[in-house]
């Protein structure tokens, strides 16, 4: 019988940081099958959602949603390696035990050291650790420290009017070409439509992870807008929302969103 081949992802969004890691791994450990290398901490929940690997290799400042954060979404289910510029707290932290880390420049012994913990480890079927309460730690720590506060509010052109919009008002994004169509509760809640000139991908990075999540390449849902979520066929899904007639798709690659709804 032949052994399934253990797998990893890897998050970091310097691509050539991924690349070395890479490279790096394929000699240190050359039967690890690396099967997705995600740009942020957003595409590695994706990705892992996915493809479920084994281990996580996880840049721990990366825009949007940080390697702790996509660790928080991951949670028991995978075996987490952090990759981190030297931070005295974060390495302090990694040195409890309960999570592994690797310092930029990854060195090759270094790394040799984590594969042969993690081979231990799936050899002897060990538990994921048990991280949560550090995880929520080090998040909090990175949102305060490293991360810029997430996007609150939009300027937007409504008819001769320049109009500031509120993230918290706002239903749903969708890319029009190239602009961004808001879709937003205005004034006792009536709903309002406005273009503006910033990408689609330029404003996700800036919003709030845990409310706004892209379910389309063109499309990013407010979940707090969210009615329900009809399922079609072909792996798909709609999105009916809370006092508006739209209906927004929802393509394969995150119907995994709502899988629980």
């Amino acid at each position: 019988m032949t052994l399934r081949r253990p797998s990893a992802l890897i998050a970091d969004d310097e691509p050539l940081l991924r690349k070395s890691l890479t490279r790096l791994l394929a000699k240190a450990w050359p039967e690890l099958n690396v099967v997705a290398q995600a740009r942020n901490g957003r595409e590695a929940v994706e990705l892992f959602e996915a493809l479920q690997p084994d281990v996580c290799f996880l840049d721990v400042h990366m825009p949007g949603l940080s390697g702790v954060e996509a660790a928080r979404f991951i949670g028991r289910r995978a075996h987490l390696i952090f990759v981190t510029a030297y931070d005295q707290y974060a390495v302090q932290a990694f040195q409890q035990g309960a999570l592994d880390y690797l310092v930029k420049p990854v060195e090759p012994e270094r790394l040799a050291e984590t594969v042969v913990r993690l081979q231990d480890r799936l050899r002897a079927a060990h538990p994921f650790a048990d991280s949560e309460a550090l995880l929520e730690q080090l998040a909090a720590r990175l949102q305060r420290k490293n991360e810029p506060a997430s996007l609150r509010w939009i300027r937007a052109s409504v008819g001769q009017a320049l109009r500031l919009i509120s993230v918290d008002e706002i239903d749903f994004l969708r890319s029009d070409e190239k602009y961004t169509r808001i879709a937003w509760r205005g004034d006792a809640g009536k709903p309002g439509e406005a273009l503006i000139r910033t990408p689609l991908k330029d404003l996700l990075a800036q919003l709030d992870a845990a409310h706004f999540v892209q379910v389309h390449r063109s499309v990013v849902v407010n979940l707090r807008a969210v009615s329900h979520v009809a399922r079609g066929s072909n792996e798909t899904a709609d999105i009916h929302l809370k006092g508006r007639h739209e209906v927004l798709p929802v393509s394969r690659s995150y119907l995994h969103l709502f899988r629980q709804m």
